[in-house]
């Protein structure tokens, strides 16, 4: 599969496929996508580009992209209630503030592997 190719869903399932304890402390059987927005945002940003938002939430902020008009969440499964999108501009720098090198690189290689890159 090309870069060029990938389309939502597809990096979205990857994403799912992907998340561990070694790219969010917070990851859980019950809950993988718990603590993974930050970290997951980037890697969406680097694969499809686009730009990164966030929402504050009682946990605190929320990442989540934006890309061609179109909001990409792929981490909201990890709360119970609804979240009211205020699409506050966000960038990589306060993205990567929600995770740390390892973690991002984790991830990004093990969504490279799932995707076959």
């Amino acid at each position: 599969m090309k870069k060029e190719t990938i389309q939502p869903e597809e990096l979205k399932k990857a994403m799912a496929e992907s998340w561990s304890v070694k790219s969010s402390s917070k990851w859980s059987r019950e809950n993988p996508a718990k603590g993974q927005c930050g970290v997951t945002a980037l890697v969406v940003n680097d694969l499809l580009g686009g730009e990164i938002k966030k929402t504050k939430l009682a946990e605190g902020w929320h990442f989540y992209n934006f890309i061609s008009g179109k909001r990409y969440d792929f981490t909201a499964s990890q709360f119970s209630e609804n979240i009211t999108y205020t699409y506050v501009p966000s960038n990589r720098e306060e993205a990567f503030s929600d995770t740390n090198a390892e973690q991002y690189c984790c991830l990004k290689q093990k969504v490279w592997t799932v995707l076959r890159w």
